[in-house]
Order: structure tokens, then C-alpha cells, then sequence
């Protein structure tokens, strides 16, 4: 017998007990670490880098960088650039969702801390706010993002 892989669909993905049950196991972790465990067991680094990649690219977008100012601050495609920003003006609200409750936090990139290591905090180069971008273009963003 021959089975089919049943792919998700834009209209019914939430409906899918495959997703249901990884929303659930995601949920589940306690802390930090929990969480990096169970994504470096489901993902592959390369995914878990993408995803990584588009939150940061989300980050700077909310901070009014343009689109080619993210572009080479992350290393990230101009696409993957584009689509981040369309989702997060008209995407189901995740990104909005985070960035504002995140909002008043530098989000600087930390190492995780596992309770075998020694703290060793270091800013990401991602995380400098470049000052060419104009300030029109912020507050035209700022105003989408907390319009919502």
C-alpha cells in the first residue's frame, strides 16, 4: 500500500492533529534550555537557523530598517526579507505578537545557558540599529506595528 504524504493547506493547517500535537509539545517545555533541547531534536540546525534568521529579520523591519538595511545585516534573501514583512502586516499576528511583547527589550541575542556553563553574554552583531535608515520610514512602520 502506497500512502500519500498529506501536505498542510494555508485553510486547515490549525485543523491538523501533526500540528496540534507540535503547538502541544512546544508548550509543554518549562525553560529555555527544555525548549532548545526539544527544537535541536525536531529541527535541523539549518531550519533552526532560518527560523532564528526570520525573527531577527522581524526585529529589525519593526525597527524601520529597509528592507536591503536587513538584507545585509542578517545575510537573509531579499525574499525571505519580503515575505517577514508580509507577514507581519497581514500574516495571522505572531510576529506583531511577540515584537510587542517584546517590544521594551533590547532582544539581544544571548547564548543559552545551560547550568554547566559559565555566563558568557554577548551582544549579536545583529543588533545594531543602523543610523541611515530615515526617521519617516520608522514611524511609518512603528505606526503599522502598533496599529495593530
Amino acid at each position: 500500500m502506497i500512502t500519500t504524504k498529506k501536505r498542510f493547506t494555508e485553510d486547515g493547517y490549525r485543523r491538523e492533529p501533526w500540528f496540534r500535537s507540535l503547538c502541544a509539545a512546544l508548550l509543554s517545555n518549562k525553560n529555555e534550555e527544555e525548549m532548545a533541547n526539544f527544537l535541536r531534536d525536531v529541527a535541523t540546525l539549518s531550519e533552526l537557523q532560518a527560523w532564528s534568521e526570520r525573527l531577527e529579520v522581524a526585529r529589525q523591519l519593526v525597527q524601520g530598517l529597509s528592507y536591503r538595511q536587513v538584507a545585509a545585516n542578517t545575510g537573509a534573501s531579499t525574499t525571505t526579507v519580503t515575505r517577514v514583512a508580509k507577514f507581519i502586516e497581514n500574516g495571522p499576528g505572531g510576529y506583531r505578537k511577540f515584537l510587542h511583547a517584546h517590544r521594551h527589550h533590547r532582544m539581544l541575542a544571548k547564548p543559552l545557558q545551560r547550568s554547566d556553563q559559565v555566563n558568557t553574554n554577548t551582544p549579536s552583531s545583529h543588533s545594531k540599529v543602523s543610523s541611515d535608515s530615515s526617521p519617516s520610514a520608522k514611524k511609518d512602520v512603528l505606526r503599522k506595528y502598533l496599529g495593530r
